[in-house]
């Protein structure tokens, strides 16, 4: 069995169990670091694995354009290639795709685009897609689906609904065809509907009744109001069944992780932790900090008293000022590796909660104390 329920929130739907996967078990809920191009950038394989990451995503389009299947073949796979012994879920790149806008054309055969590196024409079909990404030999596959923008019209969303789940019924005959050769890897399936309530309820069943292993949800923290995400993800995952995984794709500060678990998804993954710690910002349990603000040029603590992350444990908030006041490229691995922390510690946390049954005052108090936010002073007029 791919998933498995251990607990159960009493007083919601938030739940705890793991999943069975080919480079082994994965506690649930779980945040997977972003690796789109077979790296989780400014950390290396050592570093995630120290933080107890026990599964990244990569992007298959990306992958795929460079440095391509030839490549990847000969290292033997994608786990090899870039030295990564735990599990990989693989993104189709059906966003990146459809957000090349200008660049692409949509059929009922696939996806036409030009490349986003050099111009050159491509094609992916639903098929291709999965083929590729068995021969990544990642763990979770994704299938190429359609992702609309906000403000389209139904008419547009409803189209994008039917031509995704026809994609998914050929994904799945092409990849139960090519499970005698490259066995292991789980398909998922997508559930879409832009912001249309029954569109979403209708995707939600139609992609249900498939015979995927795991299912997700595309489409939401794409820039809409917080009050729109959590309705739209409540009425989505109710309709998801309580045997298989579920995904909630694009999803990485804790309130979003937490409304999330709130509503039963195992899985979730953002580069928000990773890009952000790139430019200074840092998680704390008070909110987040900006490390290259003038009130941390004489700060001694380290960026949350209550971290036991490497960096934390080690260095100061003005040492780490001054590394990116320099543009040294330690401040990006340091303040990397505290987000990660930060957050693998909060899916701990979420899953001891659900263990004891107080799932609902964990989040609670989390939140009380992390909406707070953090006094900084005036923001440095040198950013």
């Amino acid at each position: 069995m791919l998933y498995t329920c251990a607990h159960r929130d009493p007083l919601g739907s938030a739940r705890a169990g793991f999943l069975d996967l080919p480079h082994g078990r994965v506690e649930t809920p779980v945040f997977m670091p972003v690796g789109t191009n077979a790296t989780v950038k400014a950390i290396d394989p050592e570093g995630l694995e120290e933080l107890g990451v026990q599964i990244i995503l990569a992007n298959a389009y990306h992958l795929y354009l460079r440095p391509g299947a030839e490549v990847i073949r000969s290292a033997g796979g994608l786990h090899a290639f870039m030295g990564w012994r735990r599990n990989i879920l693989t993104d189709s790149g059906g966003y990146q795709i459809f957000s090349l806008a200008s660049l692409r054309r949509i059929t009922e055969e696939g996806a036409e685009f030009r490349s986003h590196l050099d111009g050159s024409a491509r094609r992916l079909t639903p098929e291709e897609v999965v083929a590729f990404q068995q021969l990544l030999g990642s763990d979770v596959l994704m299938p190429l689906d359609i992702c609309t923008p906000p403000g389209i019209g139904e008419p547009e969303a409803r189209q994008a609904v039917e031509r995704t789940l026809a994609w998914a019924g050929r994904s799945l005959a092409a990849w139960k065809s090519g499970k005698a050769e490259r066995p292991g890897g789980q398909l998922f399936g997508i559930v879409q509907g832009n912001f249309f309530p029954a569109l979403r309820r209708q995707s939600a069943e139609r992609t249900a009744e498939l015979d995927f292993p795991g299912l997700a949800i595309g489409g939401l923290s794409v820039g809409e109001s917080f009050e729109v995400f959590r309705d739209l993800l409540a009425l989505t995952a109710e309709k998801l069944p309580a045997d298989r995984p579920r995904y909630l794709m694009g999803v990485g500060t804790p309130e979003y992780i937490l409304e999330a678990v709130g509503n039963g998804i195992d899985m979730m993954d953002c580069v928000f932790p990773t890009r952000t710690a790139r430019n200074a910002q840092a998680f704390t349990r008070r909110g987040t900090l900006n490390l290259r603000n003038e009130v941390h040029r004489l700060a001694s603590e380290p960026i949350d008293p209550g971290c036991s992350c490497p960096t934390c444990r080690r260095h100061s908030r003005s040492y780490l000022r001054h590394l990116f006041k320099s543009r040294e490229i330690l401040a990006a691995m340091l303040a990397t590796r505290h987000n990660l922390h930060f957050l693998q510690a909060l899916m701990q946390d979420i899953r001891q909660a659900i263990r004891e049954g107080r799932f609902s005052s964990f989040k609670r108090s989390f939140l009380e104390t992390y909406q707070m936010g953090l006094d900084e002073g005036a923001p440095d007029a040198e950013q």
